[in-house]
């Protein structure tokens, strides 16, 4: 994805932290975003409100992206399942296969980080 998300800019309440300055405030008190900024690196939104508008276009990216990847899963098992398939196209799956795990592992870590962990 794209530094900023299609018709989204922050609010007023929020801010948008990339790798290099996300040491301005606690990492557990960031949420890291589903899309990467530039050159591949993570973004964060420090808010507080988890009704803003960038924390539900997070939250609807991230189910996109999880839908996206159940998908995808059923249709590489189906190509996996096919002994004729040949190697380009098992090729293409498992590179689709990697992008939509990386997608997946972004949002565990990042719901991870918003756990409620008791004292």
């Amino acid at each position: 994805m794209s530094d900023w998300p299609p018709g989204g800019a922050p609010t007023a309440s929020s801010k948008i932290h990339r790798e290099a300055d996300a040491g301005m405030t606690a990492q557990n008190e960031l949420r890291l975003l589903p899309w990467a900024g530039p050159e591949g690196k993570p973004c964060y939104l420090d808010t507080d409100d988890r009704e803003g508008y960038m924390s539900r276009l997070a939250d609807h990216i991230e189910a996109v992206q999880l839908g996206m990847a159940a998908e995808l899963l059923g249709q590489a098992l189906q190509v996996l399942d096919d002994e004729a398939e040949d190697l380009e196209k098992l090729k293409l799956v498992a590179a689709q296969l990697a992008g939509a795990l990386r997608d997946v592992l972004r949002v565990a870590t990042s719901r991870g980080h918003r756990l409620v962990t008791p004292e």
